[in-house]
C-alpha cells in the first residue's frame, strides 16, 4: 500500500488472547485504505511471534519494555503513514464500517478527532463509551457509560475522545506533540483532547461507528494500579490544562470532589493507592506547572469557550458511573 488513508495502531501488552478477534475484524474493515501497526508493549506471553506467522500483513513494533498506553501508542504513530491515526484497543472487535464511518465524522480545519460508540462484548446492548466528558470540578467520565444503547445520544460534538477506539488527524496529534507519556496509562486520552480543546480543535462522537469492548483488560476496573494512575493523572489534566480564571472558579469544587473520591475509595478499601497518586501528583507539581505554562501558551480559544464543555452535574455523573461498575464487577456496594 503506497499511502493508507489511516494508520491504526493497537497497543498490546500480554493481550495474546484477544489479538485474533480484534485483528480479524480490523482486516475486515471497508471503504477504507488502512494500515494496521500493531505496538508490542514489551509482552512475555509470546504475542510477537504470533502476530508475525498469523497476521503478516500488520507491520509490528517491537519495544522492549512496556511503556504505557501513552508511550506505546506514540511509538505506533511514529511508524504510520497515514493522514488519520486511529487508535484501537487489542481487546475490542470493530463493526466493518468502523473505520469508514469515523473518519466520516470529521471535517473542515476543526473536527478534526472522531469517537467511536463502545459497546460491551458481552452485551451489546450496554454502551462502555459515547465519548469522554470532563467534569467542571476536574474529573473526566465516560459519557452514557452503562446506558442503553436504544437511549444513547445522537452522534454529536462531545469533549473529548476515548482512546480505546477513535481517530484524531496525524497533524494535530503531532501539533500536540502526542500522548503525554508521564501518564504512562489512564486519563492520557483526556489530556489529548483537552489540549486539543485549547487549541481549538472539536471532537465528533459518532453513534454509527460501533466497537465491542470487553473493558478494563489490561487494569481492571478496581485494582490498586487502576486507582493509583487515574487518581494521580486525572490531576494532572486539571492542573495542566484549565484556564486560570476556571481554575480559580472550580478550586473549591474540586477539593470537595476530591474529599468525595476519598470517601469512596476508603470504603472500597482503596484508600491506599488513593492517598499514594495524590501524593505523587503534589511531588510532580513544579514539572506539572512547567508543563502548563507551555500549554496555556499555546492556547488559542477564550476560558469561555471551555466553560460550557465541561459537565456540572459531577455527583449524579459519578454516582451512576461506579455503581454500574461495581455491578459489571459483580462486586458488592462497599460499606
Amino acid at each position: 500500500m503506497a499511502s493508507p488513508d489511516v494508520s491504526i495502531v493497537i497497543v498490546n501488552w500480554n493481550g495474546r488472547q484477544f489479538l485474533d478477534a480484534c485483528l480479524n475484524a480490523v482486516a475486515a474493515q471497508e471503504g477504507v485504505e488502512a494500515e494496521t501497526i500493531l505496538v508490542e508493549n514489551g509482552s512475555t506471553d509470546g504475542s510477537a511471534a504470533y502476530v508475525a506467522e498469523r497476521f503478516p500483513w500488520v507491520r509490528l513494533v517491537a519495544l522492549q519494555k512496556n511503556l504505557g498506553f501513552a508511550g506505546g501508542n506514540n511509538a505506533g504513530v511514529r511508524e504510520a503513514r497515514g493522514p488519520y491515526v486511529a487508535f484501537l484497543n487489542n481487546d475490542t472487535v470493530p463493526d466493518r464500517d468502523w473505520l469508514r464511518r469515523l473518519v466520516a465524522g470529521t471535517g473542515g480545519d476543526e473536527t478534526v478527532l472522531a469517537t467511536s460508540r463502545i459497546v460491551y462484548m458481552h452485551d451489546r446492548g450496554v454502551i462502555d463509551s459515547a465519548g469522554d466528558g470532563m467534569l467542571r470540578w476536574g474529573g473526566a467520565f465516560k459519557r452514557h457509560h452503562g446506558g442503553r444503547v436504544e437511549t444513547s445520544p445522537a452522534s454529536g460534538e462531545v469533549f473529548g475522545v476515548c482512546g480505546a477506539a477513535c481517530l484524531i488527524a496525524r497533524r494535530v496529534f503531532d501539533e500536540l506533540g502526542g500522548f503525554d507519556e508521564r501518564f504512562f496509562v489512564s486519563h492520557e486520552d483526556v489530556d489529548l483532547s483537552y489540549r486539543a480543546r485549547l487549541r481549538g480543535y472539536r471532537c465528533r462522537y459518532v453513534a454509527d461507528a460501533v466497537v465491542a469492548h470487553h473493558g478494563s483488560a489490561t487494569l481492571g476496573r478496581s485494582s490498586g494500579s487502576a486507582v493509583f494512575h487515574g487518581q494521580r493523572n486525572l490531576e494532572w489534566v486539571y492542573l495542566k490544562n484549565t484556564p486560570l480564571s476556571l481554575l480559580v472558579r472550580t478550586l473549591p469544587g474540586h477539593l470537595v470532589y476530591t474529599g468525595a473520591a476519598a470517601w469512596h475509595f476508603g470504603r472500597a478499601g482503596l484508600l491506599g493507592p488513593f492517598l499514594r497518586a495524590k501524593l505523587a501528583a503534589l511531588a510532580s507539581l513544579s514539572r506539572v506547572l512547567r508543563q502548563r505554562a507551555d500549554v496555556q501558551r499555546s492556547r488559542r480559544v477564550d476560558a469561555s469557550a471551555i466553560w460550557p464543555l465541561l459537565e456540572p452535574k459531577w455527583l449524579s455523573t459519578k454516582l451512576k458511573e461506579k455503581r454500574f461498575d461495581l455491578d459489571l464487577a459483580g462486586e458488592p456496594p462497599p460499606r
